[in-house]
């Protein structure tokens, strides 16, 4: 069982307003509650507006509680620096008593039963999660299972866009919906790192990951890059890692004499390379690797996957 709860927080009682962070949560709560098949992945709750801090606190209570395998908390609205801690800012905070602590939510957090929790966090400061604040150091200390992507370092503020977005949920969306998938679909909270990484220049704000863990959940499922039905085919087509698979006319379906079989295959193999899992020997195209009677070889990315058909993993 997976569950979320989605805060953004637009309006404060003293701190200044903001303008994209319920639009925030109401673009990423459909890409976290339904896989791109429509089928189900975290059951959401959302609050937005003005989320004070009690009701924030007991609603994390309830996430962190048990009878869920994977918990989902994402915030979009003001981080408060506090040392080397981030507070996150309640509509009712004040300068005293901003809102919720990171440092308390890692506190609750760390004596849950849920086994993997994911932080996500879009507030100035967030990468200060997960520190010591007694400690005065930056290094982190997070309970097994814990992750946390923040969208910007503890020294800086995260940004909003023209758009009325933040910009670091605006990628987020972007790789949920397909953007940091694997071949097969899966969109993990590393994926996600590395496609949010990508989207920040150097004089941007940069994305922080932290985590704890032994394995990597999968936050939502896309359409596959191949159908699994065809990649698992690979150790079949490919019986060893090296093998070099030969190709004739008779792959081309344009070609004579035609061969149903062989162009079935040839459909196949067009699908891994557009994948990037093959490449075609001595040609630039498939095409013209069948034309000329080469053939085509397996990438590291191709040979990963034909380890994985051939030991039943997919």
């Amino acid at each position: 069982m997976k569950r979320a709860l989605l805060v953004g927080i637009d309006e404060y009682s003293i701190f200044p307003n903001l303008g994209g962070c319920v639009n925030d949560v109401n673009a990423v709560m459909p890409l976290l509650a339904r896989n791109d098949d429509g089928s189900p992945a975290f059951d959401c709750q959302e609050r937005t507006g003005t989320v004070a801090r009690d009701q924030m606190i007991e609603d994390l209570e309830a996430l962190f509680g048990g009878g869920a395998d994977v918990a989902l908390f994402y915030f979009a609205g003001h981080g408060y620096d506090r040392g080397n801690d981030v507070v996150l800012v309640a509509h009712d905070g004040t300068e005293q008593t901003p809102g919720v602590a990171m440092s308390e939510i890692l506190s609750m957090a760390a004596s849950s039963p849920v086994g993997e929790i994911i932080l996500l966090l879009d507030c100035c400061f967030s990468g200060a999660a997960g520190a010591i604040p007694q400690l005065g150091t930056t290094d982190a200390s997070l309970r097994s299972g814990l992750t946390i992507l923040a969208a910007s370092r503890g020294d800086q503020p995260a940004a909003e866009t023209p758009e009325a977005r933040g910009a670091f949920s605006t990628f987020l969306c972007g790789a949920l919906e397909g953007g940091a998938a694997d071949v097969v679909g899966k969109v993990t909270v590393a994926g996600i790192y590395s496609y949010l990484d990508e989207s920040f220049g150097p004089w941007d704000q940069r994305p922080v990951f932290k985590a704890n863990l032994e394995r990597l959940h999968e936050l939502r499922g896309t359409q596959p890059a191949v159908p699994l039905s065809e990649l698992r085919l690979l150790s079949e087509i490919f019986p060893a890692p090296d093998h070099q698979f030969p190709l004739d006319p008779s792959y081309e379906p344009d070609a004579e004499p035609s061969d149903e079989e062989h162009e079935k295959t040839f459909a196949t193999l067009q699908k891994y390379r557009a994948a990037k899992l093959l490449e075609p020997i001595g040609e630039e195209h498939m095409y013209f690797a069948a034309m000329k009677s080469t053939g085509c070889k397996l990438t590291p990315l191709g040979e990963h996957y034909r380890h994985l058909a051939a030991d039943d993993l997919l």
